[in-house]
């Protein structure tokens, strides 16, 4: 099932659910005129993560932005493996419940992130061990497979799709990122997931979710993965590039070259983790770190970003969304990352200082980049 077929059927419920699609207060429930899910809605569904209790974390303000501009939902973290599942058998669905029933009460929908995340670090350490050995492969599988299925289940017919597996890919020589993972279960890993996720919800479209993959080196890797899951006849239906790119440096031939791949192979595309950042990040990780104390004691926007900068980032964010309404046959999601430049992830990564990488600041208001984005001709459904 598309994404696109799977939002209407989802928006459906939604409209038929127990409790109505009322605003919250000081909210207004329905798109503002000009606003991204009203300008866009016919092209591709405009998402936004959102991060901690929704809605009671966000501010009237917060909420009348994320009801009037957007059309869908990602959890920043609430449904990753180790926020739902730090201690084995024990879920905490708290949040993850919130945030699905903030969504299906307001017609938006829900994008679950992240079943598998093929990083250690981002696995509950418990998943790899038995005792006080390393688990079998029969073990992390078995834990695996329970953990898809009762998460899935959990929201079987409120979520339209699923991030399956998170950035198993390498960024350098080796073909995928070494993990207990690999080392345990093998690559088999990543087809075992997406089936215990179709098993879960067959109507449910299934993602792989990574970064740098427009560029060339990884995209060969990418097109080899999603070659030997579909000759395995793995239900995977869509492809998600993270798109957390910087000033001055969007790759944008490159990821019009992955769109055209993907489109080539029948795939939906999800532009899933979208922001802009203005402070250039590369040195942090250039000659083996040499340079992170340094850098971690800087701050250079700490008082507010010189206007040349925001009308850079206005101009280059019309030129991604221009490439996206020009391949919206292949793209159907573009979600950015954080709602606000307040919230954004990148004021915390890779060290702490002021950031900017979004269309509203940090007083929910609309920042250059959003009128640059509204300029662009949407165009209509075909």
């Amino acid at each position: 099932m598309s994404f696109r077929v799977a939002c209407t059927l989802i928006s459906l419920l939604a409209a038929t659910a127990d409790r109505p699609a009322a605003a919250l207060d000081g909210e207004e429930g329905g798109p503002e005129p000009g606003s991204l899910r009203e300008k866009f809605g016919d092209r591709f569904v405009v998402g936004v993560a959102l991060g901690g209790r929704v809605p009671d974390d966000y501010s009237p303000a917060e909420r009348r932005l994320i009801l009037g501009q957007f059309g869908g939902v990602t959890p920043e973290n609430c449904m990753k493996m180790t926020a739902i599942q730090p201690v084995e058998g024990e879920y905490r669905f708290d949040e993850a419940d919130a945030l699905v029933d903030f969504a299906q009460g307001h017609g938006l929908q829900v994008v679950g992130h992240t079943l598998v995340w093929a990083k250690d670090e981002r696995t509950p350490p418990w998943f790899f061990r038995d005792g006080d050995g390393p688990a079998s492969r029969e073990l992390v599988l078995s834990r695996m497979k329970d953990h898809i299925r009762t998460v899935v289940s959990r929201y079987r017919g409120r979520v339209a799709s699923w991030d399956v597996v998170n950035e198993a890919l390498d960024d350098g020589e080796p073909y995928l990122r070494p993990s207990s993972w690999l080392e345990i279960v093998g690559p088999g890993f990543i087809a075992e997931a997406f089936a215990a996720a179709h098993e879960a919800d067959p109507d449910a479209l299934l993602v792989y979710n990574d970064y740098n993959v427009e560029l060339p080196g990884k995209r060969e890797k990418l097109l080899r993965l999603l070659g030997e899951l579909r000759a395995q006849g793995v239900p995977l239906g869509a492809v998600g590039i993270q798109g957390h790119w910087e000033l001055d440096r969007i790759p944008l031939d490159d990821i019009a070259a992955l769109l055209g791949e993907l489109e080539a192979l029948g795939l939906e595309v999800m532009v899933s983790e979208l922001d802009l950042g203005v402070v250039p990040r590369g040195r942090w990780w250039a000659d083996g770190g040499a340079h992170r104390e340094e850098i971690a004691r800087t701050d250079p926007l700490a008082d507010g970003c010189p206007p040349e900068l925001l009308d850079r980032q206005a101009e280059q964010y019309a030129a991604l969304f221009r490439l996206f309404v020009d391949r919206a046959d292949t793209i159907a999601r573009v979600t950015f990352w954080d709602l606000h430049d307040g919230r954004s992830w990148l004021n915390h990564f890779p060290w702490e200082h002021a950031e900017y990488p979004l269309l509203f600041d940090r007083d929910a208001a609309p920042k250059p980049a959003f009128r640059a984005v509204m300029g662009v001709e949407a165009g209509g459904a075909d």
